[in-house]
């Protein structure tokens, strides 16, 4: 992207710029606040497709009143280890937020603990949660449904979400281990970003209306996605679409896209977050068996390979120093809204 077609923007300005939109939109200021992080850091972390783009669908989810623009979530602790959250119809990111200081005391004294979000509006990546409960000495682990874009394995019509499982792994002389990937051939940002610009995506993304595979973003966007991996994906997404689901007492992908009733907003439903304390499997070994594991890491990058979160974290530096780069089509669409 070159400078004449691109905004640079330093970081402080992406905040404000989303915090202005948000609450434009009527966004009630804790939720701003929280949701306005989560953007900056995608952008932050070159996660495009989550980062300043995501401000569009806000919008218009805000405007559509699909989400709840004060909504006060609730925090309930019905069992030892399982802690749940009632984000009451507004965004996931304060919610979140709210569930975990539980969360994380419950893992440190069980070993092993939940994080249920429900009727919770999810837009983001999920990477900033795992990752900040991995600098707190924890593994986790997290996944939520979408809307029903993707076909399952051999079909030709949307059953699942993108649905993203993030994982999260802490390292003793540096910054986590953290992958965060949907089970789509692709995140759907992906998808709307190509189709912004008039840009073919590659076969084995999507299918057109007809069920044929297709380069045209917009015949994927209105026919179906694909699953990463063929039947591996699928599998995944049922998992994801079951954990984050039904067993959380919440929606399907299905469900949440015939709630949004064709109004294109985000989805709706539930997210589950899972931590492990290391120390409540280890004991005093701990630090040991956490050194070992870096044994895993050193095999994967001596040989050249790269680890997931790793272009990330490099993005980070350079936009820490230098600012980022914001298409100069998608700027002026994001001061539009305003």
């Amino acid at each position: 992207m070159s400078q004449t077609d691109a905004v640079r923007m330093s970081l402080d300005e992406v905040r404000d710029l989303a915090r202005r939109i948000l609450s434009h939109y009527g966004l009630a200021p804790d939720h701003v606040a929280a949701v306005a992080e989560t953007i900056v850091a995608s952008e932050r972390d070159g996660c495009t497709s989550h980062g300043v783009y995501r401000l569009i669908v806000c919008a218009r989810t805000l405007a559509s009143g699909n989400v709840m623009r004060d909504a006060v979530p609730e925090v309930s602790n019905t069992a030892r280890s399982m802690t749940r959250v009632d984000a009451k119809g507004g965004y996931a990111q304060l919610a979140f937020e709210m569930g975990l200081p539980t969360l994380v005391e419950n893992a440190k004294q069980t070993g092993i603990a939940a994080l249920a979000i429900n009727n919770c509006v999810h837009f983001a990546a999920l990477w900033p949660e795992v990752e900040r409960l991995a600098n707190l000495g924890l593994v986790a682990l997290a996944c939520t449904p979408s809307h029903a874009w993707v076909a399952p394995a051999g079909g030709t019509k949307p059953a699942f979400g993108t649905n993203p499982i993030a994982f999260a792994w802490p390292r003793p002389d540096g910054p986590p281990f953290v992958f965060d990937f949907a089970t789509s051939a692709v995140a759907r940002g992906e998808i709307e970003l190509h189709h912004r610009v008039g840009k073919p995506i590659p076969i084995g993304w999507g299918l057109d209306t007809d069920g044929r595979p297709t380069t045209s973003a917009g015949d994927a966007l209105a026919g179906a996605m694909l699953a990463f991996g063929g039947h591996k994906g699928s599998a995944l997404a049922a998992m994801v679409e079951l954990l984050a689901g039904p067993l959380i007492g919440d929606m399907t992908s299905a469900e949440s896209l015939a709630a949004d009733a064709g109004r294109k907003s985000s989805p709706l439903g539930g997210e589950l977050i899972v931590a492990i304390d290391p120390v409540g499997f280890l004991g005093v070994s701990t630090n040991h068996h956490i050194r070992r594991a870096e044994a895993l890491f050193e095999a994967i990058t001596t040989q050249g390979a790269r680890l997931p979160s790793q272009r990330r974290y490099e993005n980070r530096k350079r936009s820490v120093a230098d600012g980022v780069l914001i298409p100069r089509s998608l700027h002026q669409d994001l001061v539009a809204l305003l």
